[in-house]
């Protein structure tokens, strides 16, 4: 089953070049099956990167989805162009009264700032509470993850030396294996690109928190709360290949805190390429929460979200 994206958006045409099986908004409509709702807040810089990442992984399933792009009336994206986003992108508050059946929320380049020193803190912070009653299961990625679990359950961050960068294993650690890793390997690997941590003691100490994966090297990868109605992952399955190593020839030479990306260049040598490791397991993961945590969990009637 393909993923409903709208119409225009600059990821459908790359994509179809990758073979992922879309259709439009028009074409949609001539559906009788309901799709699931999904909502994506992209909070980072470039977004039609992002959301190509993402569609790619979200389209791995046999559920149609209809997706829609979130953008905040706090703040004007530099890097993406003025006329993408009023094409693509709805105001919060424009959704305020809508209920979704899923929601992503992305990182964004704040770790080194106080959340509460963040200049659309606010209006975030308020999304994060509107998903509590609006959405069946959201997803928490990277700073989003950090900005959560601070939100909801007073969970700090602090300064890396530095920067978390590379692809690192996790090992997952349930007793019972959840649905989200249904399929899984007993570890697997994650992109990780952060300057900040979380206090992992605090997560494992606070019982509405459960964590699912850890790795020795990078901390806790992925933690759950709510029965899977919040998921927060400090990692990015969603990286392309090619993403480390944009970000790695963007810092080189300029940053003193961000060393070559470990675990990700062939024998470590850039000029060997990339050793991708992570795909097959990010495009379960994506299958697994939008069938297990989103369209067996989602009420037919998005009223009845609560």
């Amino acid at each position: 089953m393909p993923v409903r994206i709208p119409d225009q958006l600059p990821a459908i045409e790359l994509l179809k070049q990758e073979n992922i099986f879309m259709i439009n908004t028009s074409r949609a409509t001539t559906q009788d099956i309901r799709p699931l709702k999904i909502v994506i807040l992209n909070l980072m810089p470039i977004k039609i990167t992002t959301e190509t990442d993402l569609i790619r992984l979200l389209s791995n399933t046999p559920l149609q989805l209809d997706i829609t792009f979130m953008k905040i009336k706090s703040h004007t994206p530099k890097n993406t162009p003025i006329e993408h986003m009023k094409m693509f992108y709805v105001d919060f508050e424009q959704l305020r009264d809508q209920k979704f059946d899923g929601m992503i929320i992305t990182g964004a380049p704040l770790e080194m700032i106080d959340f509460e020193e963040v200049t659309y803190w606010d209006e975030v912070a308020e999304i994060f509470d509107w998903a509590r009653t609006h959405v069946t299961s959201t997803l928490y990625i990277c700073w989003a993850a950090q900005a959560g679990l601070y939100h909801f359950y007073d969970i700090p961050k602090k300064l890396l030396p530095m920067k978390r960068f590379g692809v690192f294993p996790q090992t997952i650690i349930t007793e019972e294996r959840v649905p989200l890793f249904r399929g899984f390997d007993d570890v697997f690997n994650m992109p990780q690109s952060r300057h900040t941590q979380v206090d992992d003691e605090a997560i494992r100490k606070n019982p509405e928190l459960s964590v699912l994966a850890e790795s020795p090297e990078s901390g806790i990868g992925i933690a759950l709360a709510r029965g899977g109605r919040e998921i927060f992952i400090t990692g990015h399955l969603e990286y392309s290949p090619m993403t480390l190593d944009t970000e790695y020839n963007r810092d080189k030479g300029i940053r003193d805190d961000v060393g070559l990306p470990v675990n990700y260049y062939v024998d470590d040598d850039p000029e060997k390429g990339v050793h991708v490791t992570w795909r097959a397991h990010a495009n379960l993961f994506y299958h697994n929460w939008l069938n297990y945590y989103v369209y067996q969990e989602t009420p037919y009637d998005l009223n009845e979200i609560k």
